[in-house]
């Protein structure tokens, strides 16, 4: 029989029940957020399936706005009827004279309901679709379930409508794992709820913020439940590992598509006449390429981690229009990312722009390139060949500044973290951090300073391999390259967060 674990996401107004389940279905579009409670005003649902069989169906409800008149209400509900009261002190003796002890005893267990049966009365009764009705949903569907998150808003304090909540949902007779949600913000109040957590018995309290959730968060929240739901142990592990196996394949792509950037952009070379007018508008060109194509990296690293554009603010962003608002050639955004500023990189409409890096990565000598192109002898060099013809008959090659592709490498590593870091609940716009001071990590030094990783300096040499150019030439080196790229960059930030 197929595994189907149902679970409930339930609490007060307001709490983030929908952006826990936006982040967990990695789903920017799952129900309605906004800042005014009650937002949410009926189930809905998700479903996870898993490999290997069985699935996770997620639901969120409304919020519970007035627990303490409810559970007021339900007590009344399970009072003992009228005509079955209890005797006093005063009549006892003239009970125990005219009532069977065996009658009595059976009249008591009848009048004492269980949780379940307690709510269950509730929602037979009139008030449960009149006053009372966003609350019979919520008890409804976690009657339904097999258990439930309860989240809860860090932030605030400790009330006894909270503490009614709890009351009517142990009621139902549902494991219960109250998740701790903006326990980012700064005046959170995690210590004083987990107090209170402990003494109505609940000890498994989990932190989970879903604006900017720990890169473990969801191994914790499957390992809680685990232990809360054993029979359902080994689907649950199932998901957490299909859940990582998912994360680790879209940071592997995320990282390739820096590389391939980075490559493009390196490889990039465009040819130009030699007067001044000519190399400012190549340069012009070189520049409005590589800004396009930084952009379609930053477009495809938000669809793959399944965000979209108009999730940003562009007077709030780096990014602004189809570019980045902070110029990608313009000094300042080197030196706010800590990239030294070379000549090249300040000199006006050259900005960014190096001219005739042509001999860049290779090995033979340029003079004898030179030498075999101005002879028209081609033969082993043809390749490099026709370039310096060009040279020699009055043409000039622009390629990118190896300044800007150190922030062009700096920007991508940003943005993956920001990405990996980011919940789908979150709707302040992302911001990527300049360089300050103090705070640069060891390996993004090695990004700012260090002489530039083998396959960039190869591309250097290969305008082929660019996307950017006319012959584009994926060859398998250029593969081997991308690769290469790519484990440098994502090892290295490996080691970057390790040591933050």
């Amino acid at each position: 029989m197929t595994d189907t674990l149902r679970i409930a996401v339930v609490g007060h107004t307001n709490t983030g029940k929908t952006s826990l389940l936006r982040t967990l279905t990695r789903d920017p579009r799952f129900g309605e957020v906004a800042d005014q409670p009650g937002t949410t005003r009926h189930v809905e649902g998700a479903r996870l399936s898993v490999t290997g069989g069985g699935a996770l169906e997620w639901f969120d409800t409304p919020g519970m706005e007035d627990s303490i008149a409810l559970l007021e209400y339900v007590e009344q509900l399970a009072a003992p009827a009228p005509g079955s009261t209890r005797p006093t002190a005063q009549d006892d003796g003239a009970a125990h004279a005219t009532q069977d002890p065996s009658t009595a005893s059976e009249q008591a267990t009848r009048e004492r309901l269980d949780g379940p049966a307690r709510i269950r009365r509730f929602l037979a009764s009139p008030e449960a679709h009149r006053r009372f009705e966003q609350e019979a949903r919520v008890l409804a569907k976690l009657l339904d379930c097999d258990a439930a998150l309860y989240v809860i808003d860090a932030r605030d304090p400790v009330l006894a409508k909270h503490r009614d909540e709890l009351a009517l949902l142990a009621a139902c007779g549902r494991p219960l794992l109250p998740v701790l949600n903006f326990v980012n913000a700064p005046a959170h109040r995690a210590q004083a709820w987990r107090d209170a957590m402990a003494r109505l018995g609940l000890h498994a309290v989990l932190e989970f913020d879903t604006v900017a959730p720990a890169l473990d968060g969801e191994q914790q929240l499957y390992a809680r439940l685990v232990v809360l739901l054993d029979r359902h142990g080994p689907m649950l592990q199932r998901l957490a590992e299909q859940l990582a196996q998912g994360r680790q394949a879209r940071r592997d792509t995320a990282y390739r598509l820096a590389a391939e950037l980075l490559v493009d952009v390196a490889a990039l070379h465009l040819t130009s006449a030699n007067d001044d007018a000519t190399l400012a508008a190549t340069a012009a060109q070189l520049r409005d390429r590589v800004r396009e194509r930084e952009q379609a990296c930053v477009t495809a690293l938000l669809a793959l981690y399944n965000f979209r554009a108009d999730d940003y603010h562009a007077d709030e962003l780096p990014l602004s229009g189809e570019r980045f608002g902070l110029d990608l050639f313009h000094p300042q955004a080197l030196k706010s990312m800590g990239v030294q500023v070379s000549m090249g990189a300040a000199a006006g409409a050259m900005a960014g722009a190096a001219v005739d890096l042509l001999s860049a990565g290779l090995s033979l000598g340029t003079g004898t390139l030179i030498g075999a192109a101005a002879g028209g002898l081609w033969q082993g060099v043809e390749r490099y060949g026709r370039r310096l013809a060009g040279k020699v008959r009055g043409y000039r090659e622009l390629s990118v500044d190896d300044p800007v592709l150190r922030l062009l490498a700096l920007r991508a590593r940003q943005l993956i973290a920001a990405l990996e870091r980011r919940g789908h609940a979150a709707r302040a716009p992302l911001q990527l951090q300049a360089h300050t001071a103090g705070e640069a990590t060891t390996t993004d030094d090695d990004w700012r300073r260090a002489p530039l990783p083998a396959p960039l300096k190869e591309a250097r040499s290969r305008p082929e391999w660019s996307a950017l150019a006319q012959g584009h030439d994926d060859d398998e080196r250029r593969k081997q390259c991308v690769a290469a790229l790519a484990g440098l960059l994502m090892q290295d930030e490996a080691r970057g967060t390790s040591s933050r």
